[in-house]
């Protein structure tokens, strides 16, 4: 399992409200990585659709770009080597076939270079009360793969909102050896009054491992509504950073010593165990 460094670092969290105009969403999301690096952070997270926020689905793929054509990718790339930092582009639309795109996420070196890609696993497709429906998979292709990556301080596990709901996601990206876990979000009010703090808790908790969770917040241009409340979490399920619905950034210090001090106090990691699940029929006939 890779330990990485011990050394404390500063990690931020930028918070968005999206619209529906590219320049304008990398003008405000710039804008905070740079806030957050001269605030001293090594680490930056912008959230998911980081540059774009559209739900009519022609303009969606109007707006978005193959990977090597798009300009926030571009722009962000640049910040980050600007000011020498480890950036997480939370997610960004890219054209990957005439009728799909990939929701995203970039991790960047401070050199500009993309370290990682992460393709969002899970689809939003959902039905909420009070008349709210999101059919992700709709313009978007399913990833395939789970995605580490390392960072001086330690292995990073990639993930995109929705993913936050299927643990089994950050129980493997643990067991390959990741101490952080990302989860760059846009959840929607009703669903993040209801289950954000619990959830990001839970997997902090159970992997033993600090999460970054960069988040849309407030009313967007186009209707939708966005809880905010980016967070950070340390191993133990302390939230150690959080914003309130309003862009801007929040900030901590991360000690990756806490990884291993809260993986050793409950070792679950180490007891992961397999096991057979037998239908219920075939239960009662080996019971008997």
């Amino acid at each position: 399992m890779t330990q990485g460094s011990d050394m404390s670092f500063m990690a931020a969290c930028v918070q968005l409200r999206a619209g529906r105009n590219v320049a304008a969403n990398v003008e405000a999301a710039e804008g905070f990585v740079r806030q957050a690096a001269e605030a001293g952070a090594t680490f930056v997270a912008t959230p998911e659709n980081t540059s774009l926020m559209e739900a009519e689905r022609a303009l969606l793929f109007e707006k978005a770009k193959p990977e090597d054509e798009d300009e926030a990718l571009r722009a962000l790339r640049a910040v980050a080597r600007e000011k020498k930092i480890w950036l997480l582009i939370g997610s960004l639309p890219i054209r990957v076939a005439e009728d799909k795109l990939a929701n995203r996420s970039f991790l960047i070196s401070p050199e500009g270079r993309i370290a990682a890609r992460y393709d969002k696993i899970h689809m939003f497709d959902v039905d909420l009360a009070g008349g709210e429906s999101y059919r992700e998979s709709r313009n978007f292709a399913a990833g395939e793969s789970a995605v580490t990556a390392d960072l001086p301080w330690g292995r990073l596990g990639l993930s995109i909102c929705y993913d936050l709901r299927f643990p089994r996601l950050y129980r493997a990206l643990a067991h390959e050896g990741a101490r952080f876990l990302t989860v760059p979000s846009a959840f929607t009010r009703q669903t993040g009054e209801a289950h954000w703090h619990v959830l990001l808790r839970a997997r902090a908790i159970e992997t033993g491992s600090f999460v970054f969770a960069p988040a849309q917040g407030g009313r967007h241009e186009n209707g939708r509504e966005t809880f905010g409340h980016s967070l950070i979490v340390a191993p133990w399920g302390e939230i150690i950073a959080e914003a309130g619905t309003e862009p801007g950034i929040v900030t901590a210090m991360v000690d990756p010593a806490k990884v291993e001090e809260a993986r050793g106090r409950v070792p679950s990691l180490k007891h992961d165990r397999s096991f057979d699940l037998p239908a219920p029929e075939r239960a009662a006939k080996e019971a008997s």
